[in-house]
């Protein structure tokens, strides 16, 4: 039987959306059926994807979306809306380690394109751009997450360097890159001391420890410890003291970009469910001819309309030049509680097949407190949203 509940009818139509659209979906999901799809599983299993998957990404265009031509990208013609389709497409499989270890550059390259000095930025993005090189970005430390005005990690300037001392920690592909954008204290306390710095990951003083998770068992997680790194004065990304606007630039379009993947995971658990409810046969009939699991769906298939029509919306708001923080903010908490919702519901449509591992449903229901933690926490989202709306 066909599934009417697929994760391509799922999908509400946008009127934002035109050929150029359906043209990068259709090159992203051959993509992701051509190289993850096959594999995905055993990654998970063996806790690692192939580093040769960033090339491959990087051939396809999806590594080089969005940013300059100058430096191997691709801009022209491309808006907000082809990034939440790469989001949306890339989440299919069914990883969110997948998605946060390939793309790791989305957060880690921006900084540089907003703020570096050109000889920087030449330098650098090329090299990752083309996924020859990878970054990571390293803001979160062990004394606080979300509290990021308050960073202890010290950069001294001496003469034509800064000697960096500090740690960070949860950061994605934070063993495997060749290069650091490090959030770095510069001068007094609170935000406007903050600098951020682009470290060599292979500097003397710089030790880096996996760190093993709930989730996300491919994607690359490490403690990063910094001891009298030398980093040169060129690698100062902007100004000296002005590093904290670099750092919440990169929050809307990372709050954007994670709400549009946890609602893809909601339409993947449905479409699970669906396939497995319309072939389970429990009591004499089919499973999903039984009330209780209709109202499942129903509950499923709402929530996951109202928070893509709330994405759709936030998405042409940004693509226009605004800067919506309350309406990301709150973004971001329903695409994760729907994407909690759903993953619990399919599990127990699924029942024992769900909490089997190398099925989509199970590795999405790992992986939904990070999505509810990470860019941001549900409680720091709301608290955020509240002070943005005047309270």
């Amino acid at each position: 039987m066909t599934n009417p509940l697929s994760f391509d009818s799922l999908r509400l139509p946008s009127s934002h959306l035109n050929d150029t659209h359906e043209a990068w979906r259709k090159t992203v999901r051959e993509f992701v059926d051509r190289e993850i799809m096959p594999h995905v599983n055993d990654w998970d299993e063996a806790g690692a994807f192939p580093r040769e998957l960033h090339k491959q990404a990087a051939k396809t265009g999806l590594t080089g979306l969005g940013f300059p031509e100058a430096y191997g990208g691709v801009s022209e013609d491309v808006d907000v809306f082809h990034s939440m389709i790469s989001s949306e497409e890339l989440a299919r499989a069914g990883a969110g380690g997948l998605v946060a270890g390939l793309m790791t550059h989305g957060i880690g390259l921006p900084p540089i394109i907003a703020l570096g000095s050109d000889e920087l930025k030449q330098r650098i993005a090329p090299e990752v751009i083309s996924g020859e090189k990878l970054i990571a970005l390293c803001v979160t430390e062990p004394s606080g997450g979300s509290d990021v005005a308050n960073l202890k990690t010290k950069a001294v300037r001496q003469g034509d360097t800064y000697i960096v001392n500090g740690e960070k920690t949860f950061i994605t592909t934070g063993c495997r890159a060749d290069y650091l954008t490090v959030a770095v204290r510069t001068g007094g306390d609170g935000a406007s001391g903050l600098s951020l710095l682009l470290i060599e990951a292979d500097q003397q003083g710089v030790t880096r420890r996996p760190l093993k998770k709930m989730g996300w068992w491919m994607s690359d997680t490490a403690t990063i410890h910094f001891e009298d790194v030398t980093v040169p004065a060129e690698n100062l990304i902007g100004r000296e003291n002005s590093g904290f606007v670099g750092i919440v630039a990169n929050f809307n379009m990372e709050r954007l970009s994670m709400a549009a993947q946890a609602i893809a995971f909601a339409r993947v658990c449905i479409e699970d469910a669906a396939d497995w409810a319309l072939e389970r046969q429990t009591f004499g009939k089919q499973l999903s001819k039984h009330q209780v699991i209709r109202h499942k769906f129903a509950a499923m298939v709402r929530r996951a309309n109202a928070a893509q029509t709330y994405l759709d919306h936030c998405a042409w708001r940004v693509s226009n030049g605004e800067s919506p923080v309350a309406d990301l903010s709150l973004l971001k908490v329903q695409a994760s509680r729907t994407m909690e919702f759903c993953a619990r519901e399919a599990m127990q449509i699924l029942g024992g097949a769900g909490f089997m591992r190398g099925c989509r449903v199970e590795r999405i229901y790992r992986e939904v407190r990070v999505m509810a933690i990470g860019g941001g926490s549900e409680e720091i989202m709301n608290d955020l949203a509240a002070r943005q709306l005047g309270l």
